[in-house]
């Protein structure tokens, strides 16, 4: 009886370190997430991880267009007064980073902070002057002129 206890003993024992031995093998396999970039106005606030990124290495030239096209994935509404707080991971922010507005570059370098705020008003007009009712915003990554990551979002005004 004594020698069967403790193969049952072994066995459970053996089972337990097999089932931590795969899951550390399944977690070793995941990807690592992208770093985030968040939009808050007043009290709501969204983030999204990169819509393309490649583990801190420059996105390659043929990917780039595609990357810039995308279709944000998070939406926030907008006041005309309201002040826009954008925030980076500190790592997109010590390579610098550059806003786009409807995929226009609107500064000539990168920023080097991890957090800035921009009045609401700065994004809803056309490069016409028109007013325009929602925009896409985007923020790259870059290290010196290569782009590193590419962030979007989608920003409605609100009435």
């Amino acid at each position: 009886m004594t020698v069967a206890f403790f193969s049952g003993k072994r066995r459970r024992a053996a089972a337990a370190l097999g089932a931590v031995s795969a899951g550390l093998l399944v977690l070793s396999a995941c990807d690592k997430p992208t770093p985030l970039a968040t939009v808050t106005v007043g009290t709501d606030s969204v983030h999204t991880e990169a819509a393309c990124y490649n583990d801190g290495e420059p996105i390659k030239e043929s990917l780039l267009q595609g990357c810039l096209t995308k279709k944000p994935a998070k939406t926030i509404k907008v006041a005309l007064d309201d002040k826009v707080r954008i925030g980076v991971d500190p790592e997109i922010a010590d390579n610098g980073w550059t806003l786009l507005f409807g995929g226009q570059p609107v500064e000539q370098e990168p920023y080097k902070k991890a957090y800035r705020t921009i009045p609401g008003n700065a994004f809803f007009s056309s490069q016409t002057g028109e007013p325009t009712n929602s925009t896409a915003v985007s923020i790259l990554e870059t290290k010196g002129k290569r782009v590193i990551g590419i962030w979007h979002f989608k920003f409605e005004k609100e009435s």
